[in-house]
């Protein structure tokens, strides 16, 4: 497997889903992540196990998707003894990846003039919930609040004022995770090129806003467009339709005119290319709730998988709205290695997302699972030339946990 970042370090202090799964992103892509946790670890690992089953392997989604592949040191970093071990692994590194916000960074020590004074040439990547200036620097973001509620995204997600849509979890994380292992890469990039070591900053509330960049772009001018009900959607061909076994289809044919007659003839119903209101585009537009009735009507009468035999051929895009558990058995999942399988610590195996970037034709594979808090503590410093008297006296100190 390619693994461009082979031989690049990056030291992690962070916590949660945002900013640590940039650093398994990176992990997949070949570089070495030493995640710095506290004694008490990172609080990720006490969250809600979505796997707490006799029959699960033993895996927390929400420990192995952000850490997957890392090496885990424990450290006290608020101990001179600490800091000095934390320092000492920069040294060795290529990046500094934190999320811990100004006000802690500057209380343990980590802010870019500390950490560039051990090394002048790592990468300072920083995630953020609201950005890193203005009155709320300071403040915790996750993306819940950060994203999707202050993005527009809730508000996108409700019809009529109503109760909005619940969030998929870690689900503005993990986009913003990718846009930090992408500036790290283009850093690393601009490093090699230049010999200058920058300073990246991703704030949640921004990624929220690029992915409603339309919404956002558009809403000083046309104001808050209400979300139409599905029935008067303009274009019936970008629409969700029932099926007869209570599931759902999505019809995404951004070029109706195109497909019309084609889909007609695959619903075998000729009469409706026939029909003067259904002729184009427009008078689909000005018909929709027509069209759409009609297409509701011959969709309720076959199951999703009889749609699915019917549209196999067809030249529109369309997709069945799938579970999590179907994803697994899409036909194109499993021929891409969009799923790779893992094994647990237990030796169980499990199934979890690769990066969405593929290099030289094959698909990143995780190296391993999320580490065991501080299981790599030992190898960690004796790479760093410290002895196991050292290691000892460190213990006892306090300064390992």
């Amino acid at each position: 497997m390619t693994q461009p970042l082979e031989g690049i370090r990056i030291v992690e202090v962070a916590a949660w889903t945002f900013v640590p799964g940039a650093g398994a992103v990176l992990a997949d892509l070949g570089a070495d992540v030493i995640k710095v946790e506290p004694p008490t670890g990172d609080p990720q690992r006490g969250l809600m196990n979505l796997l707490a089953r006799p029959d699960a392997p033993r895996a927390n989604p929400f420990v192995e998707i952000p850490n997957r592949g890392k090496r885990s040191v424990t450290i006290d970093l608020a101990s001179e003894a600490g800091h000095t071990l934390l320092l000492e692994l920069v040294a060795t590194a290529d990046v500094f990846l934190t999320s811990y916000l100004p006000k802690v960074r500057t209380k343990l020590q980590l802010d870019l003039a500390d950490i560039r004074a051990a090394n002048p040439d790592v990468i300072y990547a920083a995630g953020s919930g609201w950005g890193a200036r203005g009155p709320m620097a300071d403040t915790g973001g996750f993306d819940l609040a950060a994203a999707w509620a202050s993005a527009s995204m809730a508000y996108k997600m409700s019809r009529d004022g109503g109760e909005p849509m619940y969030q998929p979890a870690a689900f503005f994380d993990l986009q913003g995770s990718n846009t930090i292992a992408g500036a790290i890469g283009t850093a690393l990039f601009h490093r090699e090129r230049t010999g200058e070591a920058t300073e990246i900053d991703v704030a949640l509330l921004h990624v929220g806003m690029w992915a409603l960049s339309p919404d956002i772009m558009s809403g000083p001018i046309v104001g808050s467009i209400p979300v139409p009900p599905r029935t008067m959607s303009p274009n019936p061909l970008v629409n969700s339709y029932r099926t007869k076994d209570e599931r759902w289809l999505y019809l995404v044919c951004l070029q109706a005119d195109r497909h019309w007659q084609e889909l007609c003839t695959v619903l075998e119903r000729p009469d409706l290319a026939a029909d003067e209101r259904f002729a184009d585009l427009a008078t689909r537009a000005a018909n929709s709730t027509a069209c759409i009735a009609a297409l509701d009507e011959i969709f309720a009468g076959h199951t999703l998988a009889e749609w699915q035999a019917r549209l196999a051929g067809f030249t529109g895009v369309w997709a069945a709205a799938l579970s999590p558990a179907e994803v697994h058995d899409h036909v194109q999942v499993g021929l891409n290695g969009f799923l790779p399988e893992v094994a647990a610590s237990d030796g169980s195996t499990y199934r979890l997302p690769a990066p969405p970037a593929q290099f030289g034709g094959e698909a990143a594979v995780p190296r391993g699972p999320a580490p065991e808090l501080g299981q790599h503590t030992e190898e960690l410093l004796l790479e760093l030339g410290r002895s196991w008297e050292d290691i000892a006296e460190l213990r006892d100190s306090g300064a390992l946990g």
